[in-house]
């Protein structure tokens, strides 16, 4: 799999998916509403000129805007092989990030060491920015660890699997943050799916009310599971803020330049006392919610394809090119480090221990249980059983 095939790959069809009327569903904005976004690089390549944002990004090398490319293609990548690994029946599930790289690198990226951060269960991209090797990410979804790494080596959270819980974590770890006079951040990452929850909600009232240095980084990737966005809202996302006392901006999710720039600014404010701040990255997820999941029984395949068309990855690198910020050479070693990536997760999963069948039973109480002692027993003998039947 090249460079080139990874970065304009696209979800498998299958036969019939074709749109028809009546049954699948184009995501919109809601109606009459047309929200302006920050957009520092077109679909094109094309870089434009920003007053409020150009500052945050006005000072990026050459060779940071290479770091962002590779990135996001080692980030997909790594999804593209974990993808296949589930389908091999090595994982038990996964969730695909194909389509949301930008959002999540240049959010990613502008967050610092001292920063924590709060993702749910699709933030690959974010955990690879946070340092977390990322064949760790896949321990939980082969149902082998729970979650498989240590969270304060690299202030990155567990996944989350109940939706929306983590941003009240993350209000919360920021309360604290305050109070220990830090001048750290934290970022929750969420969908548009979760800004539908009760604590999503909760978390919005505390951090304003107690100020707390929190960036909800909503990824809008407009499909909750198979709900569009306009069955949960009559306004765009990040309009939510406003009732809550705290700002809110929309920004162009497969622009990882004005996603960068704008996280970077947001983080500021929480850093300099200024509270919370409400970021809706407007993206789109090409492929399925997870491997469980098939979309095309939901979504146009014309929507689809007008998504490919501002492809976060071929963005980036038509900029590079018209800017003569990168070369052949430069493409066809990160072609080879992406390869090699995926060979390496690969060999990582197919190589990981199966785990302790009596686990399950630890830490349940703090002292010990009688009913657990009684269920550990029963469980002995089961898989007793099977070793006795195989000697037989």
């Amino acid at each position: 799999m090249t460079v080139e095939s990874t970065a304009a790959r696209k979800p498998r069809r299958s036969a019939g998916t074709k749109s028809t009327a009546g049954k699948r569903t184009t995501a919109k904005n809601a109606p009459g509403t047309d929200p302006e976004l920050v957009q520092l690089l077109t679909p094109e390549g094309e870089r434009l000129k920003n007053a409020e944002y150009d500052k945050y990004v006005a000072g990026i090398t050459p060779d940071e805007l290479r770091g962002l490319y590779r990135d996001m293609v080692l980030t997909r990548r790594f999804d593209a092989e974990a993808t296949a690994l589930q389908r091999q029946g090595e994982l038990g599930l996964w969730a695909s990030l194909l389509g949301q790289e930008a959002a999540q690198i240049g959010s990613g990226r502008a967050t610092r060491v001292d920063d924590y951060v709060f993702p749910t269960y699709r933030e690959h991209g974010v955990a690879w920015c946070r340092g977390v090797d990322p064949t760790n990410l896949l321990g939980m979804f082969r149902g082998v660890n729970n979650g498989g790494w240590d969270p304060n080596g690299n202030n990155f959270h567990l996944y989350t699997i109940v939706i929306g819980s983590q941003t009240l974590h993350a209000t919360g770890y920021a309360m604290g943050v305050a109070k220990d006079g830090a001048d750290s951040a934290v970022i929750a990452y969420f969908g548009d799916g979760a800004s539908s929850q009760g604590d999503v909600a909760e978390s919005f009232t505390f951090s304003a009310v107690y100020n707390a240095p929190v960036v909800f980084f909503c990824q809008n990737n407009q499909w909750a599971i198979s709900e569009p966005t306009e069955k949960q809202t009559r306004v765009p996302l990040y309009q939510r803020a406003q009732g809550y006392g705290f700002p809110g901006v929309r920004v162009d999710g497969n622009d990882v330049l004005a996603c960068l720039a704008v996280t970077r600014w947001a983080l500021e404010r929480a850093r300099g006392g200024e509270g919370p701040t409400l970021v809706e990255a407007y993206t789109y997820r090409m492929g399925a919610h997870t491997t469980s999941d098939d979309p095309t029984k939901y979504r146009a395949d014309e929507e689809r394809e007008a998504w490919e068309a501002k492809d976060p990855i071929l963005r980036l690198r038509r900029y590079l090119e018209s800017a003569n910020h990168a070369d052949e050479g430069f493409f066809a070693e990160l072609e080879a480090e992406s390869e090699a990536l995926g060979k390496r997760v690969r060999e990582a999963v197919r190589a990981m221990p199966d785990p302790d069948h009596f686990a399950i039973f630890e830490n349940v109480y703090a002292d010990g249980h009688a009913l657990v002692d009684e269920e550990r027993a029963q469980f002995a003998a089961y898989q007793a059983s099977f070793t006795d039947a195989e000697g037989v």
